[in-house]
This record gives structure tokens, C-alpha cells and sequence, in this order.
């Protein structure tokens, strides 16, 4: 079988979402090569990873996309919703604007993605003291029950719920797509998804460091 061969059964296209500095380069770092940097680094436009999982005894290829934040980047970053199979909508713990804009980012799904794609809430940063919060756990609950989704609270520096995170959304979606699925079946990815030149190949849109203590501080 196509898919078996090169690796995997079945491949899923992932999208972290979120204003910028919230962390979503930074967890996507954590979660997909286990490192952390201190150092601000600004998402230019759209950059993604990859990594294969076990899940019910199905090797399942990840594809995470991670987007920029930023107002200018939006159009580029709403066009990356269709063919989306699971989002991970992150907001920062310590930025209460951050958390009030996850509003925003479900009218953005929901006016740009598949009806059926499945959701988290993150709130990154949990590692802080109590002091420095500007959201508490209960907040994050609340809202993500209000919206049905799942609920974790993490810290790219601490390697905080940041697995547990990303393995529940991927879990979410290999059960949704089930046996329709298929071993090697790309839809989302290689159908309406954004064209990749390889599977393995990141598109060059580039990153440059900036000055530390922002989205990579925690």
C-alpha cells in the first residue's frame, strides 16, 4: 500500500493558530524536534513540521503547520484553513488580549475551514508564577466548553501538556475520519491543502530571530 511504504497509513494536516507571541513556533519546536529557544522568532507567513506517531496501531503522519499572527499576515494564514483536519487555537496565559481574540480566530474558522474540523484550546505559558497571569485555568475551561473543545494549559519551556496537547487533537481527528481514511490517504493535504513540494520539505518563507522575551520566552 502507497501509504505503508513510505512510512505511514494515513497523513493529517494540523494548524496552530493564535495571535502573535502567544508561542506557536515555540510549541511546535517542542512538540516536533524536543528543543526551546529563548529567542523571539517571528513566524514569516506559514512554516510546518512533520511527525509520524502511533496511534491505535496506525502510524499517522502529522504535517503541523504554523502560522504568523500578525494582521498583515492574515489572508496568507486564513488560506491555509481549507484542507485543515484538526486546529490548535493558542492564546498566552500571561496576554488577556491574546485570550479574548480566540473569539476572532473561531469566526475565522469558521468562515474558512471544513465544518468538521476539530479544535483545541491551548493557553501556553502556564509555567508562570500565579502573579504574572493574566488568565486563569477556570477561564480557559469555561471558553473551551462554551466552544466543545478540548482544554490544555502548557509551557514550551517546561515541556508542559505540549505531547498531550498535540497527541489528542491528532487522536481526535484519526477517529473522526475512521475507516474512510484509508492506509496512505492524503485528503486535506494534497487535495484543497496548500501544495507542498515535498512531503519533508518546508516551504522557505524564512524566520528571523528578534529580541528575546517574546512568543519563544516560555
Amino acid at each position: 500500500m502507497a501509504g505503508r511504504k513510505e512510512g505511514y497509513d494515513l497523513q493529517i494536516k494540523l494548524l496552530t493558530i493564535g495571535n502573535s507571541g502567544v508561542g506557536k513556533t515555540c510549541l511546535l519546536l517542542r512538540y516536533a524536534n524536543d528543543s526551546f529557544s529563548p529567542t523571539f522568532i517571528t513566524t514569516i507567513g506559514i512554516d510546518f513540521k512533520i511527525k509520524t506517531v502511533d496511534i491505535d496501531g496506525k502510524r499517522i503522519k502529522l504535517q503541523i503547520w504554523d502560522t504568523a499572527g500578525q494582521e498583515r499576515f492574515r489572508t496568507i494564514t486564513t488560506s491555509y484553513f481549507r484542507g485543515a483536519q484538526g486546529i490548535l487555537l493558542v492564546y498566552d496565559v500571561t496576554d488577556r488580549n491574546s485570550f479574548n481574540s480566540i473569539k476572532t480566530w473561531v469566526e475565522e474558522i469558521e468562515r474558512n475551514a471544513d465544518k468538521a474540523v476539530n479544535k483545541v484550546l491551548i493557553g501556553n505559558k502556564c509555567d508562570v508564577d500565579d502573579s504574572a497571569r493574566a488568565v486563569s485555568r477556570g477561564e480557559g475551561e469555561s471558553l473551551a466548553r462554551d466552544y466543545g473543545m478540548a482544554f490544555f494549559e502548557t509551557s514550551a519551556k517546561k515541556d508542559i501538556g505540549v505531547s498531550e496537547a498535540f497527541m489528542s487533537i491528532a487522536r481526535q481527528v484519526v477517529s473522526r475520519l475512521g475507516d474512510n481514511a484509508g492506509p496512505g490517504h492524503k485528503k486535506g493535504v494534497d487535495g484543497k491543502g496548500p501544495k507542498v513540494g515535498g512531503d519533508d520539505k518546508p516551504v522557505d518563507i524564512g524566520s528571523k530571530p528578534q529580541k528575546s522575551g517574546g512568543c519563544c520566552s516560555k
